[in-house]
């Protein structure tokens, strides 16, 4: 009798073990649900209680997987909860957060695209400082590298261009840069071949310290080239500048407009000061940012002047919390060059720099 009461008791007293395991599961799985999302975004089907229950909290787990992966893509503010309702989780017409637009790609979002904006020169001008801080701005995705797609890789073709290019929502501009763009003579009519409508970016410099600039960075490359003296002039007795070494003629920058302006309307080229971009660097970015139609994000906030270097840095760089300054190649200490070489290059560029001043109507003041 007593094995037969035992017998008559097991079989409710499993029931109620599964169904208190059941209930368990369904309560911490709501517990779960209830501590992740806010009341105004709880429009998940609750679990049931069920037999059913196990299937419906595996699309619960599934369900909060997919919303902890896409809580980060969609704008938020600060004592909000992260994540998106669901059964629908995202709804089409909900825009993409600018402070995490330009960080998608990593995700698999967006797509490559031809650039639509180029910073095309000049070496030794400021372009890395520019780009650098340009890829601040989260509606710009930049190539670090230098392409040099339209100078010496063209042959390649326009589909293996694209792909160096990073990917981009809509909305964002896709760039690059090359500095001897501007000098190459080609390079104008195969850009425009492309788009004419490419926006166009010219960092320019007081053409006298940007071939001292340019013949220090060689000298750091090729410490037994000639002197700076000697590579500047044809004949040093008769003064004669020679025009074909490259560090004199790259800062002949109205010669080169010329060709430029012959497939390009002036309204699609922003010159910008490389002066001005290390003493108001905020100025000459706002003037960037509304040449290429962008909301002005990067503002003086963003820069904090470093001593030691001589030049603004980014207080915090791209995808990075920490300040962050351009390598020990930039802002390397110039050589003495012999005052009466520097007088005569002045002299040379002179009537080049007021032409330019001309053409683009901005006067930069290396003449002072």
């Amino acid at each position: 009798m007593a094995f037969s009461r035992i017998r008559t008791l097991d079989p409710p007293s499993r029931s109620i073990l599964r169904r208190s395991a059941v209930m368990l599961g369904s309560l911490l799985a709501s517990l779960l649900l209830l501590h992740l999302l806010p009341d105004r975004c709880c429009s998940i089907t609750p679990v049931s209680s069920s037999s059913s229950s196990s299937s419906s909290s595996g699309r619960l787990l599934q369900d909060l997987r997919s919303l902890r992966t896409k809580r980060l893509l969609y704008e938020w503010t600060p004592g909000e909860s992260l994540l998106l309702p669901a059964p629908d989780l995202v709804s089409s017409s909900r825009k993409v957060s600018p402070r995490f637009a330009g960080k998608l790609s990593p995700l698999g979002e967006g797509s490559k695209k031809l650039p639509q904006a180029l910073i095309i020169g000049v070496k030794k001008g400021g372009t890395r400082a520019l780009l650098e801080f340009l890829r601040v701005h989260p509606d710009i995705r930049a190539v670090g590298a230098e392409p040099h797609f339209f100078d010496r890789n063209y042959d390649n073709g326009l589909e293996w261009y694209r792909e160096l290019m990073p990917k981009t929502l809509e909305g964002q501009i896709t760039m690059e840069k090359t500095p001897s763009y501007f000098v190459t003579r080609e390079v104008p009519a195969r850009i425009s071949a492309m788009s004419r409508d490419t926006k166009l970016i010219v960092v320019v410099r007081d053409p006298v310290t940007r071939a001292i600039s340019d013949y220090t960075q060689t000298l750091s490359k090729k410490p037994d080239i000639p002197s700076f003296e000697s590579l500047t002039f044809k004949n040093r007795t008769t003064g004669l500048i020679d025009t074909s070494w490259s560090a004199i003629q790259i800062g002949i920058y109205a010669k080169h407009l010329d060709n430029w302006l012959q497939y390009f309307p002036m309204g699609q080229i922003l010159f910008v000061s490389g002066e001005r971009l290390i003493s108001d660097p905020a100025g000459e970015l706002g003037r960037v940012q509304d040449f290429l139609g962008l909301k002005r994000i990067i503002t003086d906030k963003h820069f904090y002047f470093n001593q030691t270097k001589g030049f603004p840095c980014l207080k915090k760089a791209e995808g990075s919390s920490k300040p962050h300054c351009l390598g020990k190649t930039k802002g390397r200490t110039h050589p003495n060059i012999d005052p009466e070489v520097v007088q005569r290059l002045r002299d040379f560029y002179r009537p080049f720099n007021m032409k330019f001043y001309q053409m683009t109507g901005r006067f930069f003041g290396w003449d002072d």
